[in-house]
């Protein structure tokens, strides 16, 4: 619903910019919400900005804890079967978020908010409607990574399985939400926290972690290693140096948006 209401609005968005300067809601918009397009091109893709998209990009693997927890629920689980259902679902992702995000740039350039919709006048119904539908996909999604954040805290804590009953579930629950709630009551600027996690958890998921993991594995393996494994570890380890770089990079632009 959100993709084909940011489609109808942006393409009406596109024609309004190259012929009337002012549309139907845009009184209503706060002046940074309100479009705005530079002369850069192709060429603002050259600039450290490109690293805050990188960062965002970075936090669509942040949720794969649930990874096994999906495999052992498929029916008829063989590994087949859940590359079929991981590229198609990827697939799918990936096209809606390119879609809203290519249409909501083309329609309100620099001044495109981390939450698109804030772009959007309030008296627009399409748009109301449309975040309805975002809090209510944000309301049914917001469990599946909470729980893994729950237990992360729990191992943190070293609570061992046993005692993990139903009250004390229930007390971290709470504890856990009040202060992401506190936290969340704080910061307005969705595009910081996106690019920020992605800077960190995001590039250490993604870059630094499984190189790390890589090299432990083939350490262990001693002389049973292959050379073409040992060949590969300076490579992984590249890898993990690179995500540390445009995780700095990252997190430093990310705090410019503050």
């Amino acid at each position: 619903y959100k993709l084909g209401s940011v489609a109808v609005k942006g393409g009406k968005g596109v024609k309004a910019v190259a012929a009337v300067p002012a549309g139907k809601f845009v009184a209503d918009v706060a002046a940074k919400f309100q479009p705005k397009f530079g002369d850069l091109g192709a060429s603002a893709a050259l600039t450290p900005n490109v690293f805050i998209l990188i960062c965002m990009l970075s936090t669509a693997y942040m949720a794969h804890f649930n990874a096994p927890k999906f495999f052992i629920e498929l029916k008829d689980n063989t590994i087949k079967r859940y590359n079929t259902v991981v590229g198609t679902s990827f697939g799918i992702s990936v096209l809606l978020f390119a879609l809203i995000g290519s249409l909501g740039f083309l329609t309100f350039g620099s001044a495109s908010s981390g939450l698109i919709l804030n772009n959007y006048s309030n008296a627009d119904v399409l748009m109301s409607l449309s975040r309805i539908a975002v809090t209510i996909s944000i309301v049914f999604s917001f469990p599946l990574a909470f729980v893994g954040a729950r237990d992360g805290w729990l191992d943190v804590f070293k609570v061992p399985m046993e005692k993990r009953t139903d009250s004390v579930l229930n007390k971290a629950t709470l504890a856990i939400l009040t202060g992401v709630t506190l936290v969340a009551s704080q910061l307005k600027e969705l595009a910081f926290i996106m690019s920020l996690a992605g800077a960190t958890l995001g590039n250490a998921l993604i870059y630094v972690y499984p190189a790390l993991m890589f090299r432990s594995a083939v350490k262990n393996m001693g002389d049973k290693a292959s050379k073409g494994l040992k060949r590969e570890v300076p490579f992984a380890m590249l890898s993990a140096f690179l995500g540390v770089v445009m995780g700095g990079i990252g997190a430093k632009m990310a705090f410019s948006l503050l």
